[in-house]
């Protein structure tokens, strides 16, 4: 069996009075290599409600994962999936790259459970990717593992051998002896699982030695994994030790909870099959059958059928062996439409999920009034498009005495100004640039982004746009004020570093310009001097 969920939570909430400890703390919890879901899924509750009082948006993010982290494990894999997106947009905005690795690795996992190793192998590829200097020693380890794991799942254990390989060395190199355990734990299990058993018991016997160098309690899952590969390897007698051992640990409830007993009393029961002691066998697999009713564990359950037809079929029952059969057969169908079902309904909620966190995300990035796009949208977007884009061009439009407007006809009037300048600014731009944007700065002032325009051609255009919003019928609404706007024009090769600070900065001084000018037209920098187009119109 491959490391779970094991280990008790211990109590690190008394301790975690500060920002410091709380860190401190939460690291304790990310670090682990064994966890009981339930008894950390409470501690981790109490320290998310120690990170809100001290106010620290970063030890909250934290303490979330964790709990994510610890639902997954848990079995909640909908929801876990759900608070993973919102996990990742916050540490993709903040560039906590530590973070973003965390949430690939706990992703593989839940991806691994929905049975869909392709994606699981993509996610622990990106968690090992993102890992750099600060990451601790105990993360490097687990990430590299979770790596491993997932080509094994994949079918690639050609490729997850030197991976093993390379973080079972890691381990050793930072004397980490407990993870060491799990890297040749799930080693071994993958490659029982793949069949090749000599393979298996030589890297279980490595970690067995290890174990005992170190001064090491072999854990229950471990045990576990050692006697699945005994029996595969016809060695039954040693495997019903190891498991009446595993079974003792078990039961002293330091390494997990009540429902994997049922998996230690199947082991078990295989093993004494294989020895001939079909009695003990069927005592510990109706044991089994107990625990698995009780907590309807359905997927061991299956497992259980199958092998009490193998068991009617050791002792010359051949009858009851294939009326066993049939029922191992039908329950491992509807088992597998379950699966089918429950992964289908948590890919639609995910589906639901990151839906709504798109509507949310453009919600964030629209300006209410207008429903252009709005500063944050600007900052998001314009810098890459000024580093790939050299002509591009940029302008700031302003309304021209707009305080007027709401200081003598009203609020709610200004805000219809504002309303049908956005439409109008927004219809003109993308008629003649239909890859550009308009976006609201704030107050009355937009920006226009004109890409792969040059500036002479782009200051053309906004003339005729300055010249549409002053022709409109604003009566309708201004009664006898006018409307009109002054553009400030700038191209990307007249900022002095390419960047957008410098290209705003541009582009409002030619504003500037035109509103010293006289107002109602267009300024842009050429060669040598300014150039304002209403002076044009009147020349």
């Amino acid at each position: 069996m491959e490391e779970e969920n094991r280990t008790g939570g211990g109590t690190l909430i008394d301790s975690a009075t500060s920002a410091e400890q709380l860190s401190a703390a939460l690291l304790e919890i990310e670090d682990r290599s064994l966890w009981n879901a339930e008894a950390d899924l409470a501690l981790t509750t109490e320290l998310e409600a120690r990170a809100v009082e001290l106010g620290d948006d970063t030890l909250v993010a934290r303490a979330r994962l964790c709990r994510t982290h610890l639902l997954a494990r848990a079995g909640d894999i909908a929801e876990a999936a759900r608070r993973l997106d919102d996990s990742m947009v916050w540490a993709v905005e903040h560039g906590d790259r530590l973070m973003q690795a965390r949430i690939h690795v706990i992703w593989s996992y839940v991806q691994r459970l929905r049975g869909d190793f392709a994606k699981s192998l993509e996610h622990a590829l990106s968690s090992v990717e993102l890992l750099d200097g600060t990451a601790t020693p105990q993360m490097r380890v687990r990430h590299h593992m979770k790596l491993a794991d997932a080509l094994a799942d994949s079918g690639a254990l050609d490729a997850a051998r030197p991976r093993f390989r390379q973080t079972e060395e890691l381990a050793r190199e930072l004397g980490l002896w407990e993870p060491l355990t799990n890297v040749l734990n799930n080693w071994a299990y993958s490659e029982y699982l793949a069949g090749d058993f000599v393979r298996a018991q030589e890297v279980a016997s490595r970690l067995q030695e290890h174990a005992e160098a170190h001064g090491i309690e072999l854990a229950t899952f471990t045990l576990d994994t050692i006697g699945a590969i005994q029996i595969g390897n016809g060695q039954y007698a040693e495997a019903e030790q190891t498991m009446l051992a595993c079974i003792e640990l078990h039961h002293t409830g330091r390494y997990d909870g009540a429902e994997y007993l049922a998996e230690y009393l199947l082991t078990l029961a295989r093993a004494q099959r294989g020895m001939g002691a079909t009695d003990r066998a069927q005592v510990n697999l109706d044991a089994s059958r107990a625990v698995c009713a009780e907590r309807e564990l359905h997927e061991v359950m299956v497992r259980v059928h199958q092998e009490q037809a193998e068991l009617h079929a050791a002792r010359g029952e051949i009858h009851e062996a294939f009326a066993t059969h049939k029922i191992f057969h039908e329950a491992y169908e509807r088992l597998r439409s379950k699966q089918h079902e429950a992964q289908a309904q948590t890919i639609f909620e995910t589906v639901e999920v990151r839906e709504e966190a798109e509507r949310f995300r453009e919600q964030a990035r629209r300006d209410a009034l207008t429903g252009l796009r709005n500063r944050r949208y600007i900052d998001e977007e314009l810098p890459a498009l000024i580093a790939a884009n050299p002509d591009l061009t940029v302008a700031i439009v302003d309304l021209d005495h707009f305080k007027r407007i709401n200081d003598e006809l009203s609020h709610d009037v200004g805000d219809q100004v504002l309303v049908r300048i956005a439409k109008l600014l927004e219809s003109e731009l993308l008629a003649a640039t239909p890859d550009g944007f308009v976006a609201r700065l704030g107050g009355e002032e937009f920006l226009m982004v004109l890409p792969t325009t040059a500036v002479a051609a782009a200051t053309d255009h906004l003339d005729r746009i300055r010249k549409t919003v002053s022709a409109y019928p604003w009566p309708e609404i201004t009664g006898t004020l006018p409307v009109t706007i002054s553009i400030g024009v700038a191209g990307v090769h007249e900022a002095s570093d390419r960047s957008q600070p410098a290209l705003l900065s541009t582009a409002d001084r030619n504003l500037y310009i035109a509103k010293h000018a006289g107002r109602d037209r267009v300024a842009s920098s050429q060669p040598g001097k300014a150039r304002t187009y209403r002076d044009l119109d009147a020349a």
